[in-house]
């Protein structure tokens, strides 16, 4: 899909793309200036694979500031993105036979990483209807002795949805019966809420233990490209990671990490009118969409994703081609009113696409308008 948009946008169409999973906003100044000096002042040299002490103390105020967490320093650790994070946790505790819970719509790493190490991915599927969140039933069903992780993200990519703490707590009672299990919490979207304060499944205390929470700069800082995400744990799981990172990348950059410090310092004003107008461009999809028959779209309340079902136009033609399944319908609405989406198949969920609303309000308005008059011919 990536290689077509290019290849249209190279023959000079105007293609919108809605796929990328990254703000669109640069990176904050003050950030940028922290950068700068730190290079200025030689912080360009190797750093300790568990990252800076400067940073490594910032993380932990802000763990206990954000997020009521506690954690020692030698329970911290940075890594080249959160994806690094989870890739280290998998390698490390996760063996042939084993059985690892995802709930499902996922990030699509989150499979591939776990198959990557032997053990068995078992998805967890909730729908449009149920806001894509499971419920505490299907984690009882499926939750087992062989479970050694479940992995979620929330605010979820690619739903944009958020569990509230009430049904944390509830998941949380669930996997406190199994001690071997631990949960890896994907909080790399956290700031992205629109509904209420993000809670952490890692601050109760009846799985405190079994939680290992992950975090990150590039998306509450729009700091993608910087590559710098980190974790709290268990001190034996984060010594285990540190030195499994050591035999890969070793330490993040220096100065990277001497800016991130100074980011999670700062006033987070900058990562508010972000957020804010996230939550004016969700709207607008959601309006937008809503006008467009046969598209069924919910209210995400985190991330900037929405994550429409669109399975209502699987079998229908426009006398041309017929749209068999998602990854058709993607397909389409780039060929014909050149606007990229991401297939939901990629995500776990055949019925759906992920847009992404990192975009301009006047992009959103004529993508939208170009998809509601291509699909309008299908029937």
């Amino acid at each position: 899909m990536a290689q077509m948009a290019r290849d249209l946008k190279a023959e000079g169409h105007q293609v919108i793309s809605l796929s990328l999973g990254e703000p669109d906003f640069d990176t904050p100044l003050h950030i940028k200036e922290a950068a700068a000096e730190a290079i200025t002042n030689g912080y360009t040299k190797y750093t300790p694979v568990p990252g800076l002490k400067e940073y490594r103390e910032a993380i932990q105020e802000k763990f206990k500031r954000d997020n009521n967490l506690d954690f020692d320093l030698d329970q911290i650790m940075v890594s080249n993105g959160a994806k690094q994070c989870i890739a280290n946790v998998c390698m490390v505790l996760c063996n042939p036979g084993d059985e690892v819970i995802i709930l499902t719509p996922y990030w699509v790493t989150y499979g591939e990483i776990v198959k990557m190490t032997g053990a068995k991915p078992v998805y967890l599927k909730a729908g449009i209807k149920d806001n894509y969140k499971i419920s505490t039933a299907q984690l009882k069903e499926a939750i087992s002795e062989k479970t050694k992780l479940i992995i979620f993200s929330s605010p979820c990519n690619p739903t944009g949805s958020v569990y509230d703490k009430q049904e944390l707590e509830e998941m949380a009672a669930v996997i406190n019966q199994y001690p071997n299990t631990m949960i890896v919490s994907d909080e790399i979207y956290e700031y992205i809420n629109f509904k209420s304060k993000h809670v952490s499944i890692g601050s109760f205390d009846n799985v405190k233990d079994q939680t290992i929470t992950i975090n990150g700069m590039s998306k509450g800082f729009a700091m993608t490209g910087w590559r710098l995400g980190y974790m709290g744990a268990p001190k034996w799981v984060t010594q285990a990671c540190i030195k499994l990172q050591g035999q890969f990348t070793s330490g993040a950059t220096s100065f990277g990490q001497k800016a991130a410090a100074h980011a999670l310092n700062s006033s987070l004003q900058h990562t508010y009118d972000m957020v804010e107008a996230f939550k004016n461009r969700r709207d607008l999809m959601i309006r937008l969409l809503n006008d467009i028959p046969g598209v069924k779209i919910n209210e995400p309340d985190g991330a900037f994703y929405v994550f429409p079902d669109v399975s209502e136009f699987f079998g229908k033609s426009n006398g041309t081609v017929t749209i068999k399944d998602a990854d058709d319908f993607a397909e389409i609405l780039l060929r014909d009113a050149h606007v990229a989406v991401v297939t939901g198949k990629a995500f776990g969920a055949d019925e759906c696409i992920r847009i992404s609303y990192a975009a301009s309000e006047e992009d959103l308005t004529e993508a939208c308008a170009r998809m509601k008059k291509c699909l309008s011919a299908f029937s």
